[in-house]
């Protein structure tokens, strides 16, 4: 049963910066995607970033690609979200997510519904 424990938000100013963690448990093997994504309230849980397992591929979404990074750590089997020049506009609980497969890193991979398991959330406040 894979399972993922997403961790790391919290209270902040604007302008600070905030590293989100994302522990995967149980998952075998290396062919898989790995999402980032948020929600703010009232709104659609939007895509941020995404990381290909196997290659190391990225690819974020035009409104954070200059602030935001994802990487990923092998032996620790964690996903970092690394998140800059924060806004009020980030307020947002934060969700890791992932998909088994063995396409490429493309855009169908923004879409929420292509992922099959989600952390419980972290939540991201950015104070003005």
């Amino acid at each position: 049963q894979v399972r993922l424990v997403d961790s790391g938000g919290e209270l902040v100013q604007a302008g600070d910066s905030l590293r989100l963690s994302c522990k995967i448990i149980g998952r075998a093997g290396t062919n898989y995607v790995m999402g980032w994504f948020r929600q703010a309230p009232g709104k659609e849980r939007d895509f941020i970033a995404a990381i290909k397992w196997n290659t190391g591929t990225t690819n974020f979404a035009d409104s954070v690609k200059d602030r935001f990074t994802i990487s990923k750590d092998n032996d620790k089997n964690t996903v970092y979200l690394q998140m800059s020049s924060l806004t009020p506009e980030d307020t947002a609980v934060y969700y890791c997510a992932t998909v088994r497969t063995v396409a490429d890193l493309n855009a169908y991979y923004h879409s929420a519904n292509a992922y099959h398991y989600w952390g419980q959330g972290t939540q991201v406040t950015v104070s003005a």
